[in-house]
């Protein structure tokens, strides 16, 4: 198994003084093990049949989803935004089970993320392979940074190569459409010629791409002004893909934003730099105009790309927010599967007015019913011991790390102590997950081992600097403290505030259990000394602080372990 390296630090040691010796000890934070586990009652009260599946098929925070396949092997990759290694790459051979196998940008020559803000970054990579010179590209966006980009492997576990920029092309979400003469072609989203007419007016446009030379070629052309009826004023066309079906060219594009209103439309063409015609049908994919009290909704849906599996069959992925108490929800943009019709030669993934579903039909044999390594669909748990000499794919880091500050160390996960925080638009000491449902459970064991005011450490729910909650520890007057705090914003400048606080009759260098949990609108924050009598410090805390619809941005919470101090 692949796994992502940021390599090992160098130890720091301090003094401890135990019964009139002196032995050499790390300082730092040891957090012994993490467990996530995740309790929504759909998938409680739901069983799955031999051919069915749970949507979403990669719950939490993986928007955008892009699928390409090489044989009978399917490779999926997701927006990652600010947080480091980036893009995400799953395999699967039935669409259903998806493996994390790797991360496209996972050297900071490939993705340096400094100061940009936590929804800048990696915005919507599109995956292809090119059976002329059997190599996979991904090429993609890199907002508040050096624009438009690709990387391509030969194998999509990695490694990939370094950026190859395409300054020549402006705007954002580029695609590769690989031709069956070898010829390949970028779409993407960018300004109309002339000034936009509306408020959202965009357009999406095409020209060649030089594989041997890598840059661009020919005439750029607009082939899409607006979206699918320019009449009705449609916003943000973006997202573009190209498929070659039958001799015709389809074009499919997201439009109307990527919240409520989101869509997704189709046109096709006998040539691929066009002229387009629209489906008159258009919409193929929507959510909006439903019903606000439907059971568990679905809403937000559109970014889809369109994949032929091995029977013959057509299949979409598409991003969907699952929302509680309304339009909240803290677990992002998530990949959903639906099957595709063909109407009259126009592929349909949801007629209107219908719903989708968190339980589908596959159609074909699925290989273990979603019980996955990482990331099935439904109810699961899962457990790091840190017993391994590289961190799982899961764990992520907010923006690219410059200094080695953790280290995998004799079955612990130990965080240096620095005098950078989450507050900050920097690489605080956090290494965290994505939330991945509306009721979950996040337990640790962490031990403190230092002496200084100042130095803690615990469990962090992240969203972005100014929405954040942290459950910790630290040394306060000599005693071993435990705390609940909230990061709020004064005068524009994030600021913490204690919710909670507890002595716990400790030491430095005794481990304290820490829990986290999650029952939609409301989170919980507990601590324990024995793992088994458990004290509330914080109860029915503020969840919605942490959803889209307070915060901002595309992207989802992050829960995970965090050390803060004065070095």
């Amino acid at each position: 198994m692949h796994k992502f390296r940021i390599f090992i630090l160098l130890p720091l040691f301090i003094l401890v003084s135990s019964c009139g010796t002196h032995e050499t000890v790390k300082k730092g934070a040891f957090f012994h093990w993490f467990e996530y586990r995740g309790t929504d009652k759909f998938y409680d009260e739901n069983q799955l049949g031999e051919m069915e599946y749970f949507n979403p098929v990669l719950s939490g925070f993986y928007p955008d989803p892009s699928v390409c396949k090489k044989g009978e092997d399917y490779y999926l990759v997701n927006s990652t935004f600010s947080f480091f290694p980036g893009v995400p790459v799953f395999h699967s051979t039935d669409l259903v089970n998806w493996k994390q196998i790797g991360h496209v940008l996972d050297r900071s020559s490939q993705l340096n993320i400094t100061n940009q803000e936590i929804s800048e970054g990696i915005f919507a990579p599109a995956i292809s392979y090119n059976p002329h010179n059997d190599t996979f590209y991904m090429v993609t966006t890199f907002v508040g940074g050096k624009g438009n980009f690709l990387v391509k492997a030969k194998d999509p576990a990695g490694s990939w190569s370094d950026p190859v920029f395409i300054s020549e092309v402006p705007g954002i979400d580029p695609s590769l459409f690989f031709d069956d003469d070898g010829r390949a072609w970028i779409v993407n989203n960018g300004d109309p010629e002339g000034d936009p007419v509306y408020p959202g007016h965009k357009a999406i446009w095409i020209q060649e791409y030089d594989l041997e030379k890598d840059e661009m070629t020919g005439p750029r052309k607009m082939i899409v002004d607006g979206g699918h009826d320019i009449s009705k004023k449609p916003i943000w066309i973006e997202g573009p893909h190209i498929y070659k079906v039958n001799g015709y060219y389809y074009l499919m594009a997201a439009e109307g934003g990527t919240a409520e209103n989101h869509s997704e439309v189709i046109f096709r063409s006998r040539n691929v730099t066009g002229p387009y015609e629209a489906f008159v049908n258009n919409p193929i994919l929507t959510q909006r105009n439903l019903p606000n009290e439907r059971e568990n909704p679905v809403t937000s849906t559109g970014h889809a790309d369109l994949i032929k599996y091995v029977d013959g069959s057509w299949w979409a992925v598409f991003l969907g927010c699952r929302p509680y108490l309304e339009n909240h929800y803290n677990t992002g943009r998530e990949t959903f599967l639906l099957p595709v019709k063909w109407q009259d030669g126009w592929p349909v993934i949801l007629e209107p007015g219908k719903e989708v579903p968190l339980k589908g039909e596959s159609g074909h044999q699925l290989n273990g019913k979603q019980e996955r390594d990482f990331f099935p669909s439904g109810n699961f748990t899962v457990r790091d011991d840190f017993d391994t000499d590289s961190l799982e794919f899961y764990w992520n880091f907010i923006r690219t790390p410059k200094k080695k500050w953790y280290e995998l160390d004799n079955g612990s996960l130990r965080l240096d102590f620095r005098a950078v925080t989450m507050r900050e638009k920097k690489n605080p000491s956090f290494i965290g997950r994505r939330q991945q449902h509306k009721n979950f459970s996040v337990t640790t064991e962490v031990k403190v081992v230092s002496q200084n005011v100042g130095d803690r450490a615990g469990l962090a729910c992240f969203r972005t600097e100014a929405n954040n909650y942290f459950l910790g520890v630290g040394i306060e007057h000599g005693e071993l403290v435990a705390f609940v705090e909230k990061t709020t914003v004064r005068q524009g400048t994030p600021e913490k505030k204690r919710l909670a606080m507890k002595k716990t009759g400790l030491g430095a260098h005794n481990s304290v259990f820490l829990r986290v949990e999650g029952e939609g609108e409301f989170l919980n924050f507990s601590i324990s000394e024995d793992k088994q009598n458990w004290d509330v410090l914080a109860e029915g805390q503020d969840a919605t602080y942490l959803s889209t619809a307070n915060a901002g941005g595309f992207v989802g919470t992050y829960i995970g372990m965090y050390s803060e101090g004065n070095e």
